[in-house]
């Protein structure tokens, strides 16, 4: 069961059936995580938890929101959970009557790990088991931003720029990958853990980067996804510290929640970086980032990793009191490491808005026009949108124009659409 089910009735209430898509949402991960500890089968528990959406679908407009649904909702999953293992385990019982061999207990018997690096956290237990190697790298992006992220296969397919068909058949063959090879649901231990780390910090980072900049929808913003990779990034550095790229994470992370108060207006529209009141920049989430950092770069021996230089981009916005104060030549710097470090279109276009600011429009519109063939770029919004910038600031307004109206043609989320659309009004011409 792959998308959330959508149930309609005569004479339902429309807001409770907002009301239970919107509460499942935000906690899917949570309930999918908690189930899937007592049956160990993350595609079990997704099932789960779809069934007790459903059964929200079905009560709440007739009964009424409860007042804790989010309990409710995980409550439900559960008690089905536990169902489904004492189902199990009397058809063992059974089997043992008359005189199978079963060794191997009911899942909810085999015992935790006692290990003293062990975490009791079903989250972090279900990142580390959707990142587990006998999956592909494309499957365990698309499993963990579904379980985890709570994304349809529709956002995960525009967020990677394939298809819906494709990503619903990894998520199904990771599901089945995973059931199995017998994947224990645990933090791994060792030299295990080490190895799926890296996989773990680009998860994390990839679900954090959905909530502070949403694939589609109608807001910007997804509060809870952020607060998820947050504190996920968190309980690794508790839980790594000798790891210079974990505190690395965590410190970006920090920086950029940091700015989320000002990132939107009152009624939801997007604040672009300049014009935004730095005054409501949360000052505890810098000082947590600078911590995190300089943890990071006390471990790293001078050989700062992708994460870290990524920090310290969003350190120097951090240090500048006004817009205005920002060390763009230092960012400069720091996105040329970067792009050493890690080749990427991305990493490139984002050098691109350095250097306009540091050395002017000129120089930077040609690193965007270079990247104009760049497959990955072919349909991604922010392209236009920075040469659009770039087209305007020259003076060149009818091709500044065209690449906005472009762009907003091409972005997923509505509010980005219309933050776009107004650029390419403000520019006038024929299309205002």
């Amino acid at each position: 069961m792959e998308e959330q089910p959508t149930i309609t009735a005569a004479g339902s209430d429309s807001s409770a059936l907002e009301t239970v898509e919107t509460i499942f949402r935000i906690e899917s991960p949570r309930i999918i995580a908690g189930v899937a500890r007592i049956v160990r089968d993350v595609g079990i528990a997704e099932e789960l938890a779809q069934d007790a959406l459903v059964a929200a679908l079905e009560q709440w407009p007739r009964d009424g929101v409860p007042d804790n649904p989010g309990a409710w909702l995980t409550a439900t999953a559960k008690h089905r959970a536990i169902d489904l293992v004492r189902r199990r385990e009397r058809y063992a019982r059974k089997l043992e009557e008359v005189g199978r061999d079963l060794s191997l207990s009911a899942p909810h018997h085999v015992d935790e790990p006692s290990d003293p690096d062990d975490i009791d956290d079903d989250l972090l237990r279900l990142v580390f088991t959707a990142c587990h190697p006998v999956l592909s790298a494309e499957a365990r992006i698309a499993l963990t931003l579904r379980l985890l992220g709570g994304l349809t296969t529709a956002e995960i397919a525009r967020a990677y720029l394939t298809s819906e068909a494709t990503v619903a058949q990894r998520i199904v063959r990771a599901k089945r990958t995973l059931a199995a090879k017998g994947v224990a649901f645990e933090v791994p231990y060792g030299p295990e853990r080490e190895a799926r780390l890296g996989s773990v910090l680009e998860i994390i980072y990839l679900v954090f980067n959905e909530g502070y900049a949403a694939t589609a929808g109608d807001d910007l913003l997804r509060p809870a996804l952020c607060e998820d990779a947050l504190r996920l990034a968190r309980v690794l550095a508790e839980l790594m510290p000798k790891e210079p790229e974990v505190h690395a994470l965590a410190a970006l992370l920090e920086l950029q929640a940091s700015r989320t108060p000002a990132r939107t207006s009152p009624s939801g529209e997007p604040v672009l970086l300049r014009d935004q009141n730095r005054r409501r920049w949360n000052r505890m989430l810098i000082r947590r980032g600078f911590t995190a950092l300089g943890r990071a770069n006390a471990v790293a021996a001078g050989r700062p990793g992708p994460y870290a230089l990524q920090a310290a981009i969003a350190a120097c916005h951090a240090q500048a009191y006004a817009y205005e104060d920002t060390d763009w030549g230092q960012i400069v710097t720091l996105y040329g490491l970067l792009a050493a470090r890690t080749p990427s279109p991305v990493v490139e276009l984002n050098r691109a808005v350095a250097v306009s600011m540091a050395e002017g429009p000129g120089p930077a519109l040609e690193i965007v026009d270079a990247l104009a063939g760049e497959p990955a770029l072919r349909d991604y919004h922010l392209l236009p949108s920075v040469r659009g910038d770039l087209l305007a600031r020259l003076g060149r307004t009818e091709q500044a124009r065209a690449e906005f109206e472009r762009a907003a043609a091409l972005a997923r989320n509505e509010r980005e659409r219309e933050l776009l659309a107004g650029r390419a009004r403000e520019l006038g011409g024929a299309g205002a």
